[in-house]
């Protein structure tokens, strides 16, 4: 073996495997820091490496074979016997083979280590101007880097409801990256002084709370856009996101060149986004106006502007004028900004919420998706457009994908649990909601959504119980406090507590239930129900009489409202005019049909099955029912023997057979 190593020191192996090894280490070091840059996957890294692995033997051997020498490459001249020389050259491919082999064990499982993980969580900016009332502006930088960021499509980017509950507290920047499923934490803080703004942030690895990098900017006001942008470009490179050409477009164009209007978007958009105070949506009109007065040609001001119409439209105030408000401001967006992607969502939210037109609100949401590939409220509505096409898997998946971008977002959750109900899946359901009482237990909505859950799934009224005697202690506003009330009063109608539930309902303002769609005509009928419960036949009729007099004012302003002609549908069978009762629910089921809405649709149809057991057409009732439950809808057979308004059909062989026969499916 002496001979050996004296062989290899003379022909000079010792020192060509030297360089071979340093010469490779450094290729496989530099590949693995270039390839990911160009999108290139980890495949071809880890071939670059068995290659050089599987060179190496050969270099050995090319290193005894040959030597060099000033006066080129020679032949290594042979001491050696013949036999030895064999021996020596064999063992010598021996060495190089187990090195390789060894090596290849160790380095190639860890080829693929270095990808990056290419996804970020930017968390409220800090306010640190003297002056509070900066903290909208704070928020609106934060919220413009993470608009920035979330156009990329190689990136993953939670979306802002899920930061939000993170502002102001001492963040554990693992805890944080574990709660939202990211990589990378951006922390920052804001300092305004007149029209000077120092911005500093913080990129923090939320594996390791190891900062990557950090950065100072100290700008005029007007420059606020290019810190925004390079602040977003850099994040990028540093998360090696590849941008296309109408990423970095998007990136680059300023919104506004008007200081004012952009300080009043920043306003009105951060109070947009309380979708359940009216009175804070009304405020964010104004400032929207203002934003657009300052700045004509501001097509993002005119989408979101557009975008809150159509939600007002949606659960405040069902009108012509608010609807061709929502139409004309995203058409001008679209007119100024033709690629613009928040104005096709706003196009969209006003086809879907204006018209109900599932199909044009459908396409110009795809066209949004690919602008805007990480705002998990396209998702969303896309999500919520496919389940009412009846594309219920498809649905679900879009869902799910909103959740994942914003997994602290009740509304996400709730929609995702309404998905899970119509297809009578209460399990799934209820640990749907229960994510979104985990972000938090005292929230009125998930309370809400998960206590009829329960009782249309199991016939469980506790939770609703204990939800309406925990929610005595919070602050409400005055529209929660009437929501509240109401509920409380449907619910004791359903546990045919009937003094109760008149009682409550008959403490509801007037005037409150005015901004509620459908409010007053809603009160009147719980009470006019609950007196008929009662046997006092009088102050039922009229109070139904208030019913219909309060629906038929709002059906002057709200002309479509399905769910407000199904209700007077039932009003006005409760009155005995039947055909007005059937003319009505006609109208409702002809601007609401279940084959062109899947979701909706079914909830009239109950109406309408409800409206025929109050008229004592038993027949058509079951008839309905039958259908409804052999589909995805809200009718469920815990429903069918709690509500006393099925009561009449009680006695009816046939609706004991009904429940006989979905039985087994309950």
């Amino acid at each position: 073996m002496s001979g050996f190593f004296e062989e290899v020191k003379r022909r000079k192996v010792f020192r060509v495997a030297i360089a071979y090894i340093v010469a490779g280490w450094a290729l496989a070091q530099g590949l693995a820091q270039v390839l990911p840059v160009f999108d290139i996957p980890n495949s071809v890294i880890r071939g670059v490496i068995a290659l050089m692995l599987i060179g190496f033997p050969v270099a050995l051997v090319l290193g005894w074979v040959f030597d060099v020498t000033p006066q080129g490459i020679q032949a290594t001249p042979t001491v050696a016997p013949r036999k030895q020389l064999r021996r020596n050259l064999f063992l010598l491919v021996a060495i190089g083979v187990i090195i390789s082999a060894a090596t290849g064990f160790f380095v190639l499982p860890r080829a693929v280590a270095h990808k990056v993980d290419k996804s970020i969580a930017v968390l409220p900016f800090e306010n640190f101007s003297d002056d509070k009332e900066n903290a909208y502006f704070a928020d609106g930088i934060q919220d413009d880097v993470l608009t920035n960021l979330s156009k990329i499509g190689d990136l993953k980017v939670i979306s802002r409801t899920s930061v939000l509950p993170y502002r102001g507290k001492a963040s554990n920047v693992r805890e944080i990256g574990k709660a939202l499923g990211v990589a990378t934490i951006l922390e920052g803080s804001v300092r305004r002084i007149g029209n000077r703004v120092r911005v500093n942030v913080q990129l923090i690895n939320a594996d390791t709370d190891e900062h990557i990098w950090a950065e100072d900017y100290d700008r005029d006001l007007t420059d606020v856009f290019a810190i925004q942008t390079d602040l977003s470009q850099k994040i990028a490179n540093e998360l090696r996101a590849k941008l296309s050409p109408s990423e970095k477009a998007q990136m680059t164009r300023k919104p506004t060149e008007n200081g004012e209007a952009y300080l009043a978007f920043v306003q009105a958009h951060n109070l947009s986004c309380v979708f359940e105070d009216f009175e804070k949506l009304k405020q964010g009109e104004q400032l929207f106006e203002r934003a657009i007065e300052l700045d004509p040609n501001f097509a993002l001001a005119m989408a979101r502007y557009s975008q809150l119409e159509s939600w007002i439209l949606h659960n405040n105030e069902r009108t012509v004028e608010r609807r061709q408000k929502a139409r004309t401001l995203a058409n001008r967006a679209l007119q100024l900004q033709p690629e613009l992607p928040e104005a096709h969502l706003a196009l969209g939210f006003s086809y879907y919420y204006g018209d109900n037109n599932f199909a044009a609100a459908l396409k110009e949401f795809e066209i949004a998706q690919r602008g805007l590939p990480n705002e998990s409220e396209v998702y969303l509505a896309i999500g919520a457009i496919q389940r009412r096409q009846g594309k219920w898997s498809e649905s679900r998946a879009s869902l799910e994908k909103a959740v994942s971008l914003n997994p602290k977002d009740m509304w996400s959750l709730q929609n995702l649990s309404f998905n899970y109900a119509m297809l009578r899946n209460y399990d799934a359901a209820i640990k749907t909601i229960d994510r979104a009482l985990a972000v938090d237990p005292t929230a009125l909505e998930p309370l809400e959504v998960k206590s009829k859950l329960a009782i249309a799934g199991s016939g469980d009224f506790s939770f609703a119980e204990k939800a309406f005697e925990s929610v005595k202690s919070l602050p409400l506003t005055t529209e929660q406090k009437i929501k509240v009330a109401g509920g409380r009063a449907n619910v004791f109608l359903l546990e045919r507590r009937y003094n109760e539930g008149l009682q409550t309902a008959e403490g509801l303002p007037d005037d409150g239930l005015a901004i509620l769609s459908g409010g007053l005509c809603t009160k009147y009928y719980l009470i006019g129900f609950a007196r008929k419960s009662l046997h006092d036949d009088n102050g039922a009729r009229a109070a139904f009489l208030k019913a219909k007099s309060a629906a038929e004012q709002q059906l002057k302003r709200s002309p479509d409202a399905a769910d407000l002609h199904i209700q007077l549908a039932k009003v006005l069978a409760y009155l005995g005019e039947r055909d007005s009762a059937l003319a009505e629910a006609q109208r409702a089921t002809e601007l609401q049909p279940e084959s062109k809405d899947a979701f909706g649709g079914p909830e009239i149809t109950a109406g309408v099955a409800e409206m025929y057991a109050i008229l004592g057409e038993s027949d058509r009732a079951i008839e309905i029912l039958d259908g409804l439950l052999s589909r995805p809808s809200s009718i469920t057979l815990q429903i069918l023997n709690l509500n006393p308004i099925w009561d009449p059909l009680r006695s009816d062989p046939r609706f004991q057979a009904l429940l006989t026969k979905y039985g087994g499916k309950a």
